[in-house]
């Protein structure tokens, strides 16, 4: 059974943490709890950057398949360039999704002490423009990405700037999604039941019907914001560090209605990771008597990660 989500999910302005930082806290850190999702309008990622990144994603998968093809690393985990259609898979489930993607890293200095666990970006040679627009894009979204953070601190009792450390040079990761026209007897979903890896998810794109949420109560709650707004989702990561007092919803992306099952659906989530030797540990603020400690060993996010793309089969075990 389906229910509107504008209903139950609240949609907050950014806009309102200038002028009442601890009052958006509340209200987004609220619908975190509730649901795992927020939708959040006025996030202050320039909309003709948007719009950029969107012609230059269409234009990027509408390349040959060959052409796209050799920008593939075999056995590299999906981690940079582009990961094929009928590649990845929701853990556990029956089918593989129905998607191509591009992967966009975080740029790193000459030299770094993470290079080893972040690989270089790789570059198509076009679409013209393609590196500077997502180059701009990402960074866009990290700074999106360390305002929500900032709430999420202060609705945790903690210091806004709890989490500056934990992401500084954090292995985040940008997603150009592709998923193409499908026939009408195509699996149910184009992108399996699932939870995200990483701390918190932005997406933009979710305007195109589609992406669903399941509810505590069992139902799907289709995930349809205002145009402009952005997405944004509690990733495993996060659920971790605070013992489940924010969850990580599964989610997924559902066939459109037969009539637009001709039609392709982009979408860019930015994955917002800590750096890979943040350690995942539960905060003592989230554990009680009535919410024992679910993980007392802690994780480097580094091998978090690893174990994770194994199961969802970007890595080979």
């Amino acid at each position: 059974m389906l229910d509107t989500t504008l209903d139950k999910v609240p949609l907050v302005s950014l806009k309102q943490a200038e002028t009442d930082a601890q009052g958006f806290a509340e209200a987004f850190g609220g619908s975190f709890q509730r649901f795992g999702f927020a939708m959040v309008a006025d996030h202050g990622i320039d909309a003709a950057l948007i719009d950029r990144a969107w012609q230059m994603t269409r234009a990027f998968f509408d390349l040959p398949e060959a052409e796209k093809r050799g920008y593939f690393v075999e056995g590299g985990g999906g981690a940079r360039g582009y990961t094929p259609y009928k590649t990845e898979i929701a853990k556990g489930a029956e089918h593989v999704d129905l998607k191509e993607f591009w992967h966009v890293g975080r740029e790193l200095a000459r030299g770094h002490r993470f290079a080893a666990d972040m690989p270089d970006n790789i570059w198509p040679d076009r679409p013209a423009g393609f590196r500077d627009t997502f180059l701009e894009l990402f960074a866009a979204f990290d700074a999106a990405g360390d305002r929500l953070l900032s709430a999420i601190a202060r609705y945790l009792k903690l210091e806004p700037n709890w989490f500056d450390p934990a992401v500084k040079d954090g292995n985040s990761v940008l997603r150009l999604l592709h998923y193409p026209p499908i026939a009408e007897d195509a699996p149910n979903v184009r992108a399996g039941a699932h939870e995200d890896i990483n701390l918190i998810t932005l997406l933009l794109g979710a305007e195109e019907a589609g992406l669903e949420l399941l509810d505590k109560d069992g139902r799907w709650l289709p995930v349809k914001p205002p145009e402009g707004a952005m997405v944004v989702n509690v990733g495993d990561m996060l659920q971790r560090l605070t013992n489940h007092v924010l969850p990580s919803t599964t989610h997924r992306v559902v066939n459109p209605p037969a009539a637009r099952r001709g039609h392709s659906r982009y979408s860019m989530p930015f994955f917002l990771h800590p750096a890979p030797d943040f350690l995942i540990k539960s905060l003592p603020s989230c554990v009680s008597a009535e919410n024992p400690d679910r993980y007392p060993e802690p994780i480097t996010a580094h091998d978090y990660l690893h174990q994770r793309l194994v199961e969802i089969g970007l890595i080979k075990a």
